[in-house]
């Protein structure tokens, strides 16, 4: 599984998961909000239902953040034996500045730690592999070209493979997974 912004996540079969993006949706309610509570006067009762208003938007982001987040883990844990994801430090990641609201939204490391303890409740495994030339390494013969963020196909210049980045990404880490760790992909069993 190849997590991204544009979708959530890309797996190994080709299954994109879109991004929700519930703070980005939710920007323009919690603006006015708070424009409303800013205008209030300081100790008055207005302005404390104004902040019970701005609160129960973040609340509302966080509630479905976490639903998303809960269920998605749940589906991907039902239905494989075997996920390989990325090792990223998204606390690192989230200093750009261009893209740390973004990455924030996205709650990848709440998504992993559902994920870490989804699959051991049920027996599954879960296997962190290092990011590094993920999406610029051919899926096919093992090229790897610089490729900037931009670019969204991943077309190899010595095989002639086009394929979408996030899905070239995703097969590399599942190949990855069962190389170096030894793993073997498992089915998973019906519930």
């Amino acid at each position: 599984m190849d997590v991204g912004l544009t979708t959530f996540a890309t797996l190994s079969d080709g299954t994109a998961i879109a991004n929700p993006r519930f703070f980005r949706a939710e920007e323009q309610a919690l603006a006015k909000a708070q424009r409303r509570l800013a205008k209030t006067a300081k100790g008055s009762k207005e302005r404390a239902k104004r902040r019970q208003v701005v609160a129960r938007v973040h609340e509302r982001i966080a509630n479905r953040r976490e639903n998303f987040v809960q269920q998605e883990s749940r589906r991907l844990i039902n239905r494989y034996g075997l996920i390989a994801v990325e090792a990223l430090v998204v606390r690192s990641m989230a200093k750009n500045p261009s893209l740390s609201k973004s990455i924030s939204d996205a709650a990848w490391s709440a998504f992993f730690a559902a994920l870490v303890a989804k699959a051991e409740d049920a027996g599954r495994r879960v296997v962190k592999v290092p990011p590094a030339y993920t999406s610029q390494t051919c899926s096919a013969c093992g090229h790897r070209q610089p490729m900037p963020l931009s670019v969204r196909l991943y077309e190899c210049s010595a095989c002639g493979l086009v394929i979408e980045r996030d899905h070239n990404a995703s097969l590399n880490i599942l190949e990855q997974a069962v190389g170096r760790h030894g793993c073997v992909i498992p089915q998973a069993p019906a519930l």
